[in-house]
């Protein structure tokens, strides 16, 4: 149950840690011991599901601690990002016109647990779809039981993984739309991360796919079904 030396429940613990000091406590409105009170349960399930997972390697992960909106708005969360080793925070690119954060939500297939926080097992990047069509690559994606990443699972991947995002090795997050033709995506602006979208037509060479096996929490699922 070990991931590079360290086991699962060490790994939750360095994450909720990361989070902590990211001020997420703060952008929810409780204190850390009631932050860390809400996501205690989660604790077991990584324990009990993340045996499963491989390794951290590059852009692949074990597991990921994801909140979401419901506990952090998005507004609050990427400013929480940096880049690895960097300080510069994270930003939404001025191209989201005011409320359209709010009109992305799962894509359809993608169902996710219910409540506030919930854990992504087996998280990549999806680099290999570096120069794909967006939405060729979330079918391929989908061909092989995976899933792609949401606004708030991208999110997360960045804040308690920094070093996934690098040059040439940014990431689309096929998992939430909002009806058009536009996919969120985190690439770097100016040394820091910058959460934008592009065509779903569109390739670029420097954009992958991001995917997870699976996603689990603690309560009753739910899905939105967005074109």
């Amino acid at each position: 149950m070990s991931f590079d030396g360290c086991d699962a429940g060490a790994e939750f613990d360095r994450q909720l840690g990361v989070l902590v000091d990211r001020g997420y406590p703060e952008a929810a409105g409780v204190d850390a011991r009631a932050f860390a009170a809400m996501l205690a349960p989660l604790r077991e399930v990584a324990v009990a599901r993340g045996a499963g997972t491989a390794p951290p390697s590059g852009g692949r992960v074990p597991f990921l601690l994801v909140v979401t909106r419901d506990l952090v708005p998005v507004e609050e969360s990427v400013p929480r990002t940096t880049l690895e080793g960097k300080d510069r925070p994270g930003v939404v690119d001025r191209n989201y016109r005011d409320g359209d954060l709010a009109r992305f939500a799962p894509a359809r297939g993608v169902v996710l647990p219910a409540g506030g926080a919930y854990l992504l097992l087996d998280v990549d990047r999806g680099e290999e779809f570096c120069g794909a069509v967006p939405d060729e690559a979330v079918e391929a994606v989908a061909a092989r039981g995976r899933s792609p990443l949401t606004i708030e699972e991208g999110i997360a991947l960045v804040t308690l993984y920094p070093g996934a995002l690098e040059k040439n090795r940014c990431f689309s997050l096929g998992g939430s739309r909002c009806g058009d033709r536009r996919v969120p995506a985190v690439w770097i602006s100016r040394g820091a991360p910058k959460l934008g979208w592009c065509w779903a037509g569109n390739p670029h060479t420097w954009l992958g796919m991001a995917s997870a096996a699976a996603r689990v929490g603690t309560g009753t699922d739910r899905s939105a079904a967005v074109g």
